[in-house]
């Protein structure tokens, strides 16, 4: 068997998004880039399955890459979303989440507050998210 052809739905907004998870979460562009890619071009689907579509035979699927919990718990868990098409034997990259801090960091450099990456556009929403987790864990 040949393997599945990676491809983007668009490459440039994917790139940027790609440099950005690189700049701010070198482990998960890691693991994307040397073990879940390689997957995906080897047939095996990582993550879990969204939806799946009989008529066109396509498999849509998010997989969940590793993150800081602060991160997560202020801006989403970072996903990579795919979609299979098996009869053309390709995997369509469509987006990698939370886009709206990514898309911020691929443009200008993003400060933090107490270790975590805070949105130059929303700043204080992200400052008391940072603020109201610390004082639920009583730090």
């Amino acid at each position: 068997m040949k393997g599945y052809i990676l491809d983007y739905i668009d490459e440039n907004e994917f790139r940027k998004l790609e440099r950005a998870l690189k700049k701010y979460n070198m482990l998960a562009f890691k693991k994307l880039n040397f073990e879940y890619y390689p997957d995906l071009r080897n047939g095996e689907f990582v993550g879990e399955l969204i939806s799946q579509n009989k008529k066109n035979h396509t498999k849509k699927y998010e997989l969940k890459l590793p993150s800081d919990k602060r991160f997560a718990q202020v801006h989403g868990e970072i996903k990579l979303h795919y979609t299979v098409y098996e009869q053309e034997q390709m995997v369509i990259l469509e987006t990698i989440s939370p886009e709206h801090i990514l898309i911020e960091g691929h443009k200008s450099e993003l400060s933090t507050y107490k270790g975590i990456m805070i949105s130059s556009t929303n700043a204080a929403k992200d400052m008391f998210k940072i603020d109201l987790l610390n004082r639920l864990q009583g730090k």
